[in-house]
């Protein structure tokens, strides 16, 4: 998920809608989509809920949404989309999330985590989300595993795919600028090539931690690890997709 910055000139629809076409539907959204929907009219939280495709399909199913995101674009074209009404938006981050909210579970899909390049920050997040959380109420995320290496295939040869937007067909891949593997942070490039041939990039970087770090940050805050996998279809971890997909819950 991108939110830095845009080095071309992307139109806030396009941004939007490249980011639907991107992150099209697939494995990951229906695992968080059946977690939250385990208990029938759950309460959940979808914190870094982007343009909102698994909030509006969580609200869609009769849960009770709470969609959270400190980016505005994302939000204008969640809000705009049908059934947006049945959904909380709140802009910002889990600090705005309403004292006196409780959840039932919560998910941050599409690896919003390794945004978050500070411990303390993600820390505050867990902390923060696990106060929101009633007793038994689950967390589930997911995080790129760095015993994966997933940054290697960030090539143009590797990543490079074709996206059907409204406007035509666009070429993107995934470029590797610079790697700190003892501070477990990778910056890279997203770069598309529109169908009138201009080149637009939005960089960014990602914090990649190991399966025990993020156990340890999640007792830190009062969490208990239920599982984690290494792929959305319950593999291990280690010998899935290159994901670290976690299960946590409060006592």
């Amino acid at each position: 998920m991108l939110r830095s910055a845009t080095l071309g000139s992307m139109s806030e629809n396009h941004s939007s809608d490249l980011y639907d076409a991107v992150n099209s539907w697939g494995p990951i959204g229906d695992f968080f989509l059946e977690l939250l929907t385990m208990t029938p009219g759950a309460r959940v939280l979808d914190l870094g809920c982007g343009t909102g495709r698994i909030t509006l399909a969580a609200a869609e199913a009769g849960c009770q949404v709470m969609g959270v995101d400190p980016n505005p674009t994302s939000l204008r074209a969640a809000r705009a989309k049908p059934g947006a009404d049945r959904v909380r938006w709140v802009d910002g981050t889990s600090r705005m999330i309403p004292p006196d909210a409780r959840f039932d579970a919560a998910i941050m899909s599409s690896n919003v985590a390794q945004e978050m390049l500070d411990d303390a920050e993600l820390a505050r997040t867990f902390s923060d989300i696990a106060s929101h959380l009633a007793p038994g109420g689950r967390l589930a995320f997911d995080s790129r595993d760095p015993e994966a290496r997933g940054w290697e295939a960030w090539t143009k040869e590797r990543s490079h795919r074709i996206v059907n937007l409204p406007e035509g067909e666009e070429e993107h891949w995934y470029r590797t600028t610079h790697v700190d593997e003892e501070a477990g942070v990778v910056d890279f490039c997203a770069h598309d090539i529109t169908p009138d041939g201009h080149e637009q990039v939005e960089c960014q970087p990602l914090r990649f931690r190991s399966e025990g770090h993020l156990r340890l940050m999640l007792e830190d805050a009062g969490l208990e690890v239920e599982n984690i996998f290494g792929g959305y279809q319950g593999e291990p971890a280690g010998h899935g997709t290159g994901a670290l997909v976690v299960i946590a819950f409060r006592p």
